[in-house]
């Protein structure tokens, strides 16, 4: 294993962090906060610390696809492990675990709390924790290959750890220049959600923290009741861009280069907004009779389908309190999720689609077993090893999924609370239902349980297998064996 690059990038993530922490260091000055120096002394800390691990260069610079999930997993730990200290330090969430636990969830971009009201916190801190939202929306380490391109030719191999998706590719030959395309599209809606917000009356720190918090997809609301208070046409816009953010990026990048043609047909967005629509209209139809006017349903409908859908987590009311059949359809959606290739969390909706494909074709091999049909998306046939990874993450969802609903249930809790947590924790998505619905929060469970749900949250970011992989003995053998005895031949590996 190639420890020496792996060290690199953690630098390099730790580096950017404490550069980016100067930009709430900026806020604080601007709202006359004594915050600043938390800031200081964490970015201090990321610089200092993260020039230290990048001195000594390697001498190879090889680097696969198990290094690059071992350096995703690890710069998401090491991320909020110093994301957290301005929480602590400032003394505005105490327990570090507590702060751990606020963090993981923001630059995840789950928006799942322990705070149970976020008005008293000062603007420095409210910053941070949208920022974090949007640090973590599009990837640290995309950000890292946009800004210092790694050399050697495998970088791939990072994006392909932390983009989510059964399938990752690049939209120009060089990953450098895709990682900066998917920033200049993900900076572009973000500026456009910020001037749509203040034209319709929000304030400009409003606007700034709800667009970065639509933008990551996380939820991080500025106020008690996080969108809910706002006017209708405030809500709309939000509801909107928050779509937006859930699209697979690959469709703007069509519609920049005037491809409106391969835009419009990428299936999983056709699928996407299908599921949107319909979920929207079966939501007002069943909560209209709770509502003053019809639009009054369609607009809470839209906005808790776009929430769920896309896992932001904002909230305009209480949807706890609706129908059973609408609640479930939330439920279901926390699962699907937004398209690959967004910023959105959840199993995501090109996999359903290769799902549903794999289970049409099993039908027909039993009506025509001697025929051969291939699975298609846009035209072009699915590969097997697409179709595996996919059986092997719905799988691996599940064993997940029941063994963190397992050690949940240990504070025996009712099963809508412990069931909606878990699935609102590993889905990226924030608010569940019952005791952790909308209007509640996470702060009154045990620490194990927030471990598992830092765990979840994590895992559900990153496509689960980042994160598994640390657990693995062969990793850390090989891990320190080869800090210990140099490779003999930088070939021997190509294998892999």
């Amino acid at each position: 294993m190639n420890s020496s690059m792996i060290r690199i990038v953690l630098g390099n993530v730790l580096k950017i962090e404490g550069i980016l922490m100067l930009i709430p260091i900026i806020v604080a000055l601007i709202y006359g906060e004594n915050t600043i120096y938390a800031f200081l002394i964490t970015a201090g800390l990321a610089i200092v610390i993260g020039q230290l691990m990048v001195i000594k260069k390697p001498n190879d610079t090889i680097f696969y696809l198990k290094e690059g999930c071992i350096s995703t997993a690890l710069s998401w730990i090491l991320l909020s492990i110093f994301g957290a200290l301005p929480f602590t330090i400032t003394g505005e969430i105490p327990s570090y675990v507590d702060a751990l636990f606020e963090t993981i969830s923001g630059f995840t971009t789950t928006g799942a709390s322990i705070l149970p009201e976020v008005e008293s916190l000062s603007k420095s801190i409210l910053f941070w924790r949208s920022f974090t939202h949007w640090i973590g929306g599009m990837g640290v380490l995309v950000f890292l290959l946009a800004i210092l391109p790694m050399t050697g030719g495998s970088n791939i191999n990072l994006m392909k750890a932390e983009s989510p998706g059964p399938q990752v590719g690049k939209l120009v030959p060089k990953v450098g220049k895709t990682a900066r395309i998917l920033y200049g599209i993900y900076i572009g809606l973000t500026v456009m959600q910020i001037i749509c917000l203040l034209i319709a009356g929000m304030s400009m720190f409003d606007s700034v923290c709800t667009s970065l918090g639509t933008a990551g997809t996380g939820g991080f609301g500025i106020k008690n009741n996080s969108i809910g208070g706002y006017s209708p046409a405030i809500q709309w816009i939000v509801t909107i861009f928050m779509i937006a953010f859930g699209v697979n990026f690959n469709a703007y990048y069509y519609i920049i280069f005037k491809n409106f043609k391969q835009a419009f047909n990428v299936e999983e967005v056709k699928v996407y907004l299908g599921i949107i629509i319909a979920s929207t209209a079966a939501i007002a139809i069943n909560i209209v009779s709770m509502f003053n006017t019809v639009e009054e349903a369609v607009r809470a409908s839209g906005f808790a389908v776009a929430t769920v859908i896309t896992t932001t987590g904002f909230s305009t009311v209480d949807f706890d309190t609706w129908p059973v059949f609408s609640k479930l359809i939330l439920v279901l959606l926390m699962f699907v999720g937004a398209c690959a290739g967004s910023t959105g969390g959840g199993i995501k909706v090109s996999r359903f689609i290769i799902a549903f494909k794999t289970i049409i074709k099993e039908f027909h091999s039993y009506i025509h077993p001697k025929s051969v049909k291939a699975i298609r998306i846009e035209g072009k046939t699915v590969e097997h090893e697409t179709l595996r990874s996919v059986n092997v993450y719905f799988v691996t969802f599940a064993a997940v999924f029941t063994i963190s609903l397992l050690i949940v249930s240990l504070e025996n809790r009712d099963l809508v609370t412990s069931f909606t947590s878990v699935a609102a924790t590993i889905n990226n998505i924030g608010p569940g239902l019952a005791g952790v619905g909308p209007t509640c929060n996470f702060s009154s469970f045990s620490v194990l349980s927030k471990f598992v749900f830092m765990f979840d949250m994590l895992a559900g970011r990153l496509e689960l297998f980042p994160m598994l992989i640390l657990f693995h003995p062969a990793i850390w053998k090989s891990f320190f064996t080869s800090r210990i005895k140099p490779r003999k031949n930088k070939w021997e590996d190509l294998s892999r």
